[in-house]
């Protein structure tokens, strides 16, 4: 016998609904199938639930290759950590395939990338450094992409276009096959840099110049408003790995593209990441698309696996579709 005072609801008098006549938002034909031993890439993605993140990245292959048939700007932003984990190659591949017309970076991924091509590694061990003071010291790093910046403000240019020369002057051969800023540069793809001055290891470089630094920089906002301005009536925006910087300045070019008179309307915008950050979520996925009937998506788990995954769906789509 329960001590409460107060009982226990009853049913008795609920109204029930006909479960045929109610319907519902899963069915049987969004149900996954299991994989066929052999069926490839293109199986494995057709075997996938009709329904919630698989939908969204057929949304965004379809958005994509929808884009490069309508020449319309497919740009990537990425964080440092695509980088870092590999993937450089991967997004060569797509440039090439012309799944990138444009890349973003910030000042972290540019450092990555660069270190690649030039020393064969990145990524120093912090903890190991920080106690005495050299994180962040590398000699080379520092000297040859503050040289690049200077160049770039003295000869009128972004800091992507002049780190993208700098690559194609100090690295081996070897090296610039893998480097983003190189491949970019060699096919005239646009590369803007997005540096937050102190973020990064160059800043305490002695040869570090922030007017040069500052120039280099803006200059490329500039020509990230103008490729932003391609993303009208079908582009695609992805951001992968950036958390904070280019979530900011993405948003601050569709402003600037908007208050200059410039339509901005029915482009498809991507975050990647493996946690769905605040920003992004807000500056990316939602409110660009504003009163202006795009779409935004959101797709969660580690780079090193989502974008190669990503990448093959659209190499294969692509083979389907020419076939």
């Amino acid at each position: 016998m329960s001590r409460y005072q107060i009982q226990p609801m009853e049913f008795r008098r609920l109204k029930t609904v006909d479960v045929h006549a109610r319907g519902g938002k899963v069915r049987l034909e969004h149900l996954a199938r299991p994989y066929r031993k052999g069926a490839g890439v293109a199986g494995l993605l057709d075997s996938l639930p009709k329904l919630l993140a698989a939908e969204d990245l057929r949304a965004l292959v379809g958005a994509i290759l929808k884009a490069r048939r309508r020449r319309r700007a497919i740009l990537w932003g990425m964080g440092g950590h695509v980088v870092k984990c590999g993937l450089a190659p991967v997004i060569i591949d797509l440039m090439e395939r012309g799944f990138v017309t444009g890349l973003a970076m910030n000042g972290s991924t540019a450092i990555h990338d660069f270190e690649l091509a030039v020393a064969g590694h990145t990524s120093e061990d912090v903890e190991a450094v920080l106690p005495d003071g050299s994180f962040g010291a590398a000699e080379q790093t520092g000297r040859e992409m503050n040289a690049a910046f200077e160049e770039a403000a003295r000869e009128g240019c972004g800091a992507g276009e002049a780190l993208g020369r700098r690559v194609i002057a100090v690295a081996s051969p070897g090296g610039r096959a893998v480097s983003l800023l190189a491949a970019a540069w060699e096919r005239s793809v646009p590369v803007t840099v997005h540096i937050a001055v102190g973020t990064d290891t160059l800043h305490v470089h002695p040869a570090a110049k922030g007017e040069a630094i500052g120039a280099a920089t803006h200059y490329d906002f500039r020509l990230f408003c103008s490729l932003v301005r391609e993303l009208d009536g079908g582009g695609v925006y992805l951001n992968v790995g950036s958390a904070v910087v280019l979530p900011e300045v993405f948003l601050k070019a569709v402003s600037a593209v908007r208050n200059l008179g410039y339509p901005l309307r029915e482009f498809t915008t991507a975050n990647l990441d493996f946690l769905q950050h605040y920003r992004p979520r807000v500056n990316v996925v939602n409110r660009p698309h504003a009163e202006a009937a795009g779409r935004g998506i959101a797709l969660t788990g580690h780079h090193e696996i989502m974008i190669p995954l990503l990448a093959a769906a659209l190499i294969e789509a692509d083979e389907r579709s020419s076939v």
